[in-house]
């Protein structure tokens, strides 16, 4: 509790890493002793790439051609729907925890006050649902009759920024946040994907997650696979198939059916 704790309180202008450290922090009995192994990769899942160093020559220009790409399909996508596998590895312990279920994202680029909205369902091991909508991340453990808010407030543009990444976002937004590197192309579930890799230029986001590795399908601007690297040697692998890209999402998608027995918690 004390690790969930100081990840609230360190990282609360991170979406991703706000629900990570909850949900796995939360989670039953790890389902995988063993650190999960790449897919589509023979590199050690151990092994964090380090700092992205500045592209030179053809690397330069493949990277410029993905982030293009993805501007692209940025001005083109409005939802997106996957099914998801989430590991989480924690070195202290040699022991990775496995998430599964589905995720929605909504994003509004007209400026109204719904602006980004996403949702997750995890179904196993247990139920529990993850919401941001309205500047707000909500997380719902049925089980418990626990419901969790935390407000973004005037950092929700940030927030929001991070919550989205490999899903939609504009290829050369990346570079304002991050150094940005072109390692190649791989192919996953049969789609060709660009291996890139992120080191954040914030001192703050990097006492987070020291690096971050994306596998992205640039036409359609969305990530089949992330890996997000902590200081502390563990490590998170997000796998997502079976997208339906700019399909209608039903409103309720987004609101929380909590009952009268529900407790809410605010945390500061």
């Amino acid at each position: 509790m004390l690790r969930i704790a100081w990840r609230f309180k360190s990282a609360n202008l991170l979406a991703l890493l706000l629900v990570s450290a909850t949900l796995y922090g939360q989670s039953a009995a790890p389902a995988n002793p063993s650190p999960p192994q790449q897919s589509g990769s023979t590199a050690n899942p151990h092994g964090n790439p380090g700092i992205a160093t500045k592209p030179t020559g053809n690397e330069s220009g493949e990277l410029e051609s993905v982030l293009e790409q993805l501007d692209t399909a940025a001005d083109g996508f409005h939802s997106t729907q996957a099914d998801f596998v989430w590991q989480q590895y924690q070195k202290v312990v040699d022991e990775t925890d496995v998430q599964k279920g589905s995720i929605y994202f909504v994003r509004d680029r007209k400026g109204t006050q719904k602006g980004t909205q996403m949702a997750a369902e995890i179904t196993e091991p247990d139920k529990k649902y993850v919401v941001f909508s309205d500047g707000t991340l909500r997380l719902y453990q049925p089980r418990i009759e626990q419901l969790t808010e935390y407000t973004a407030g005037k950092n929700r543009e940030e927030l929001e920024s991070f919550l989205v990444l490999g899903f939609g976002s504009r290829g050369h937004d990346l570079l304002k946040a991050f150094d940005v590197k072109f390692n190649d192309y791989e192919t996953l579930e049969g789609t060709r994907v660009a291996k890139m890799q992120l080191a954040p230029k914030s001192q703050r986001v990097r006492n987070i997650f020291e690096s971050v590795v994306l596998w992205i399908d640039p036409v359609r601007g969305v990530s089949l696979k992330q890996q997000f690297f902590e200081p502390s040697g563990d490590y998170r692998i997000a796998t997502y198939k079976n997208f339906k890209l700019n399909n209608k999402v039903p409103a309720d998608t987004f609101k929380l059916k909590i009952t009268s027995k529900t407790k809410i918690i605010q945390p500061q």
